[in-house]
This record gives C-alpha cells, sequence and structure tokens, in this order.
C-alpha cells in the first residue's frame, strides 16, 4: 500500500502538469491583488484612471477573453517623493471600494492629489502649459516671505496704484502714500488678489519688477516646477502672461501651504486693518468661496483674465490626508468653487487602502 500510494500520487502530479501545461491560462490579476510597477516621467503624464493588462501568457493554449478592464487609481510607489521632478515610479491601486465615480471637471486642465501619499485622484492635461492668472501671487507672495521681514514697511507709490488701474485688476484700494506692512501687504495680495499691492511688494524686494521677477522662476526651478514660467509678480496679460501647469501648481500649492504664515493668511476670510497716522483703515475680504462652506478648506487662491479663464488652486484636510488640487481655465466662476468641492468629498470618500 505504501508503494502503491507513492505510485498514485506520481501520477496524479504528472496528469495536473499535462493539463495545466495543455489548457490552463494564466489567471487575471484579482481585485485587490498587487499589480505590477509602472513607470513614467512625471505625474503630469500619469492619468488618474487607466486599464491594466495581465503579461502575456507564455503556456500554448490560448486564453479565453480577458475581462473588461477595470479603472485604477495610479499611487505612487512607497518611497518615492511625491513632489520631485524627474522619473517616477507608480503602482496601481486596486479599484475594489470605489464608491462613486470621478466627478466631471470641465475647465481646460485639472489636478487632483494627496500630498502625503502622492495618490493621484485626478489628472486632466495637467502637464499642459497655460496661463495661470493670479495664481501666480501665490508664488509672489512665497518669495515674499523669503526677501522680507514680516513689520518691514513699504511705502505705496502712485506707480503700484496706475499699474491696477490702468490693467483693469483687482485690488486693495491702496493710495499713494500710504504706508504698510509687509504683513499686510500680504494679506493685500492673497484675499481681494490686489495687485497694487504685488506691485509694491516687487518693487521693494526685486528690487524691481525685473529682479522679482527673476527670484520667483529661480524658486520655480529649485522647487522642480520644469513647466512653469513667471512674467510678472501678478500674472496679468501685459507684459507678458507667463505660463505653467496644473501639475506645477499644485506642487507649489503644497509647498506653500508648508509655510505656517502663508497658510494662515490663505486660509482667513476677512482681513481689517484699523486706521493709523499712517495709511487708512482697510477691510479685505478672501475671494475664495470654499472657505467657510467646505469642510477642512484652507485655501488658496483664484485668479482670472481672459486668456486664463478661471482658475483655482485649493487644499483641504481630510482624516489625515491633505488634498491638493488646481483647475485652470474654466468658464464659470462659481462652477470652479464647485468642481473643487465635488472633488474633494469624492476623494475623501475614497476606501482607507486607496487613501
Amino acid at each position: 500500500m505504501h508503494h502503491g500510494g507513492r505510485r498514485l500520487t506520481a501520477r496524479a502530479a504528472l496528469v495536473t502538469a499535462v493539463t495545466l501545461a495543455t489548457v490552463s491560462p494564466v489567471p487575471a490579476l484579482a481585485a485587490g491583488a498587487s499589480a505590477p510597477a509602472l513607470t513614467g516621467r512625471s505625474p503630469a503624464h500619469v492619468q488618474a484612471t487607466g486599464a491594466l493588462s495581465s503579461a502575456p501568457s507564455a503556456l500554448t493554449a490560448a486564453p479565453p477573453t480577458p475581462p473588461a478592464p477595470r479603472a485604477s487609481v495610479l499611487t505612487a510607489a512607497p518611497g518615492t517623493p511625491a513632489l520631485t521632478s524627474g522619473t517616477f515610479a507608480f503602482t496601481a491601486a486596486p479599484a475594489a471600494g470605489r464608491r462613486a465615480s470621478v466627478p466631471s471637471v470641465p475647465g481646460r486642465a485639472a489636478y487632483l492629489y494627496d500630498a502625503g501619499t502622492g495618490t493621484i485622484h485626478l489628472s486632466k492635461q495637467a502637464g499642459k502649459r497655460m496661463p495661470v492668472a493670479s495664481l501666480t501671487k501665490v508664488m509672489t507672495a512665497y518669495v515674499v516671505l523669503r526677501e522680507a521681514k514680516l513689520d518691514d514697511t513699504v511705502t505705496i507709490q502712485a506707480a503700484d496704484v496706475r499699474h491696477a488701474a490702468t490693467n483693469g485688476a483687482t485690488h486693495a484700494a491702496l493710495r499713494a502714500g500710504e504706508r504698510l506692512t509687509v504683513r499686510d501687504l500680504l494679506y493685500a495680495v492673497m484675499l481681494p488678489s490686489g495687485a497694487d499691492a504685488s506691485h509694491a511688494l516687487a518693487r521693494v524686494y526685486g528690487p524691481g519688477n525685473a529682479a522679482f521677477v527673476a527670484k520667483m522662476n529661480a524658486t520655480a526651478r529649485s522647487m522642480g516646477l520644469a513647466d512653469t514660467r513667471y512674467a510678472s509678480a501678478d500674472g496679468l496679460p501685459k507684459p507678458a502672461p507667463g505660463y505653467s501647469t496644473a501639475l506645477d501648481q499644485a506642487k507649489l500649492a503644497d509647498l506653500a501651504l508648508r509655510d505656517p504664515l502663508l497658510r494662515i493668511i490663505a486660509s482667513t476670510r476677512r482681513h481689517v486693518v484699523a486706521k493709523s497716522k499712517v495709511h487708512r483703515a482697510h477691510s479685505w475680504t478672501n475671494s475664495n468661496k470654499l472657505l467657510g462652506k467646505t469642510p477642512g478648506v484652507m485655501g488658496l487662491k483664484t485668479g482670472y483674465t481672459s486668456a486664463a479663464g478661471y482658475c483655482l488652486s485649493f487644499a483641504a484636510d481630510r482624516d489625515g490626508h491633505r488634498l491638493v488640487g488646481v483647475i485652470l481655465g474654466e468658464s464659470n466662476a462659481d462652477r470652479r468653487f464647485q468642481s473643487a468641492t465635488r472633488l474633494l468629498d469624492w476623494a475623501s470618500e475614497q476606501a482607507p487602502s486607496e487613501l
């Protein structure tokens, strides 16, 4: 019986081997299983959803018709920095547990990702260069915070006021001769998007617009924003609008919000400057309509020109995750806020394994 058992076992093994070699296809990747690592150039070239196919089988028998491809979210591989340029490695997160499809975003470009994990939730034309209007002022504020002292005093000149007026730009109602601190002028830049305030800061801390813009572009390069070129401190069409991408602006947003003061300023709904001997009273309201309405939102900046359309850089902390997004080229002012809210709600409702 002992030897007979060995012969039966050997025969069963042989039959199994022959069967596998002739009729068994390679099984499809099950939901939740690890996917092969993908490599690419940068997150700008990776879409939020895509199809994964199994590796071709080496077996002789033709496999059955494969099932419909599953949608997947691309996630940065463990240890991969979320904000570096160059080559990125990504793994496909399983689609199981997704509760809803990705909300539509009518804008020309959009990008949404988890700044902590590197998970890309949405990428629509994220690497396409285009004007970004007053989102430019995020970099302006970032550079000023590294060049100036907050209690420095800047005297507003007629040229600063005239710059905003002649270009039909948003302004902070500054008047020539007023003296305000850098701290207050940063609120004037970020809340009402004052081109008069940004012009004054660039004039002083360039010194001059050309020198200041050079500092902006040097900072962009140091951040790895390879598809960004600034031409002014405010993003107005004249003398040139400059360009960036949704991806680069999302990277900038994440880095800017790591600065405690800039985060406080960007999330402030209203800032009041009391009248003093050297300046008038001012009250500035944030143009970001997400504040106070969308849970966890902390800014960041709105923008508009006829060429750029309505733009929005936004971020929110949800359940321990910082979601950062950008919408460019929207044709409807309010719809950008609605789209941002839907994107944040959708991303925060994903299965824990995907966040």
